[in-house]
């Protein structure tokens, strides 16, 4: 027979959650998002970003659109960014969805705002990229927020066309450690389905985009019903090992469905000497070349290096 939870159990779970969320706001913003706490001015476009005078070649069709993840900014493709301009790439780069009415979004963080209007803004800018370019699509790098900020801008949001692929903005899709199918947030999903009121406080510390991301929310069941995927994408999906905050690392794997294909990869497996955790996956060299690869299959390069 199961003993009841006592009310001291869960206090001290409600503190445990509290010292969590604290953690996980700084480990995610970490690195990346540092640069935009406090900032009056929103974070530049990385080096070969923007450039909207650019025209896709033959070569390259479609122009690549990078998406940060939660409470980041544009500044984390600071590597790849270049990287796929001298490949000769036409790259795009936003910040997206800050919540002013959020702690972390107050102080400048971006991917805090509720997940469904950041894919309007993605939206409007893929929008913005094609007819600037002259482009009939593009490919998109996301990574962690971003992937689930795609995929809504695929299913819900104009980016995909379930009846008529060819009319898809979207051609190939390549995620490095997106909450796909939901976080635990290592125990917070649990920890809030037990104590209601912490999905209010992490709400008020961390965003709606946070407390969207755990393991069952509604956004991130609605998207994931009837299938994982769109006809005519084709996904990448980069996972690593070392991830503590998309957890399990799994839960990133896409699943194909009609039309579309899939490939997940594990970081180590192509690199056993690369130890990304959730926020290096950014810029690690291997998920660079894992990009650079699922764009172009004819890259070649060393998988660890990238050169």
């Amino acid at each position: 027979m199961t003993r009841p939870t006592s009310a001291w159990t869960l206090i001290r779970r409600a503190g445990t959650a509290l010292i969590t969320l604290g953690a996980l706001t700084f480990a995610i913003a970490g690195p990346a998002g540092a640069g935009s706490v406090g900032d009056s001015e929103p974070a530049e476009a990385p080096p070969g970003a923007n450039l909207w005078e650019c025209r896709p070649t033959a070569d390259h069709p479609r122009p690549v659109v990078l998406l940060h993840g939660t409470m980041s900014n544009q500044n984390s493709w600071d590597g790849l960014s270049p990287e796929l301009a001298a490949d000769g790439y036409c790259v795009f780069t936003l910040n997206y969805g800050k919540d002013p009415t959020s702690m972390m979004g107050a102080m400048g963080m971006y991917a805090t705002s509720d997940i469904p209007t950041s894919a309007r803004q993605v939206g409007a800018f893929v929008g913005r990229v094609l007819q600037s370019t002259g482009a009939d699509q593009v490919d998109v790098v996301a990574h962690s927020q971003g992937g689930v900020v795609a995929r809504q801008f695929l299913k819900f949001e104009g980016g995909a066309n379930a009846e008529d692929p060819s009319r898809n903005k979207v051609r190939n899709l390549i995620t490095l450690g997106a909450t796909n199918h939901g976080t635990t947030m290592s125990g917070m999903s649990e920890l809030a389905k037990r104590i209601p009121p912490m999905v209010g406080v992490a709400e008020g510390v961390a965003g709606k985009a946070s407390v969207q991301q755990l393991v069952d929310s509604p956004v991130i069941t609605a998207l994931n019903s009837g299938g994982d995927t769109m006809p005519g994408i084709d996904y990448t999906v980069v996972a690593s090992r070392n991830d503590s905050i998309s957890t399990p690392p799994e839960a990133t794997f896409l699943a194909a469905g009609p039309g579309a294909t899939v490939e997940n990869l594990w970081i180590q497996d192509l690199c056993a000497a690369d130890h990304s955790d959730h926020i290096a996956l950014a810029t690690s060299p291997t998920a660079a070349y894992i990009v650079r690869k699922a764009l172009d299959p004819s890259f070649s390069a060393d998988r660890c290096s990238g050169k």
